[in-house]
């Protein structure tokens, strides 16, 4: 039991439920039900994320005996071989579950697999780290999407028990670059993602191609507060800097706002298109207000602040490093309800309440083993 324990605290177990709804959210996006690609995709998720953690506590051996003695490998409760080759059958095996979900998600585990090792490795410590670590969780629901939307012909459609997506795809491309270039992979695996949907998809509207692009927009959601949480944790075992937890809260709150609303336009421009029954909400109309799940999204897109903001405040007023550990542990846990409220507002209520379910379990686990 006690090994058990210990490698339960290596993987940073209570964390995992911070990863399936990555490919959750993509798949959401993609406008198509999950199927057996989409497990497969969240099964390389999750295995590459538990490869990071593994090779971060391998490779921040020697730091860790100085900051954090009482870490599995410095207290040598695990060996750093073994931490080190867990991390390459970690990765051995995201990769396989990637390629099984098709080539356009093994495109995307692969650009995953090679900025895990080159966080850990290289970047970790200096001004690429952040970046690094914003790319992956992009390209993680990158792959949900491209898993779940898979080679699709002109005749195909999204699944009528998918809600259309109120969000608009029209200002995303400026994201695209955001998302995927800290991987080092930039435009090039775009391209690959574009055309993983084979000769055989054809002009497809629904398609490969279609998915990134709709996916385009959650990876960034994504990746800002990825990057944001990143560059908080630089601090979490000096503390001291007051710098990161503001940007952070600035982060946290135009996340949540982006979120919690449809990207519909508001009343002033449906009266100008609709009249004054579009103004009004009225049902049928495009753009109306209270459509089906804006109430949960609003919710959830809440819950993401209160979870992510209330300790970066703490972190704000007083920033020692239990304080500011706590803000790392709460923007951890955030990602749930943040990845709930993606999937929502892309249309997948179901998968939007499967991830909020998820919340008080992780929770509770955060309480018995740290996610930091």
């Amino acid at each position: 039991m006690s090994e058990f324990r210990d490698w339960a605290e290596l993987l940073r177990v209570s964390a995992l439920f911070t990863v399936p709804g990555d490919v959750l959210a993509g798949a959401a996006a993609s406008g198509r039900r999950p199927g057996a690609a989409t497990a497969l995709a969240a099964g390389a998720s999750l295995c590459l994320y538990e490869a990071g953690m593994a090779l971060n506590d391998w490779a921040d051996r020697d730091e860790d005996a100085a900051e954090r003695p009482h870490r599995p490998v410095p207290s040598g409760r695990i060996a750093p071989g073994q931490a080190l080759a867990a991390a390459a059958v970690l990765t051995g095996a995201g990769l396989g579950l990637g390629f099984a979900a098709g080539r356009p998600a093994a495109w995307c585990a692969t650009a995953i697999a090679g900025t895990v090792w080159a966080y850990d490795l290289r970047l970790k410590h200096t001004a690429a780290g952040p970046a690094a670590m914003a790319a992956a969780r992009g390209l993680d629901l990158l792959m949900g999407a491209v898993a779940t939307a898979g080679p699709r012909t002109a005749r195909q459609r999204p699944s009528a028990g998918h809600l259309p997506a109120g969000s608009s795809t029209g200002a995303t491309s400026a994201t695209g670059a955001t998302v995927a270039g800290p991987a080092g992979s930039g435009a090039g695996l775009l391209a690959r993602l574009s055309a993983g949907a084979g000769a055989g998809a054809g002009p497809s509207a629904g398609g490969t191609a279609w998915a990134v692009r709709r996916a385009l927009l959650p990876a960034a959601v994504l990746s800002a507060h990825t990057y944001a949480l990143t560059t908080v944790s630089r601090a979490e075992t000096q503390g001291g800097a007051r710098g990161g937890p503001i940007a952070a809260l600035g982060v946290t709150a135009v996340l949540g706002a982006l979120v919690g609303t449809d990207g519909q336009p508001g009343a002033a421009a449906r009266w100008r298109r609709f009249g004054r029954a579009g103004a009004l909400g009225v049902s049928g109309v495009p753009g109306a207000p209270n459509t089906p799940g804006g109430l949960g999204r609003a919710v959830l897109a809440g819950g993401y602040v209160v979870t992510a903001g209330r300790p970066l405040v703490h972190a704000v007023l007083n920033p020692s490093p239990p304080l500011t550990q706590r803000a790392v542990g709460g923007g951890i846990r955030a990602l749930i309800p943040l990845q709930a409220a993606l999937a929502a507002r892309s249309g997948a209520p179901v998968s939007a309440a499967l991830l909020a379910g998820l919340v008080p379990v992780a929770r509770r686990l955060a309480r018995k083993v740290s996610p930091t």
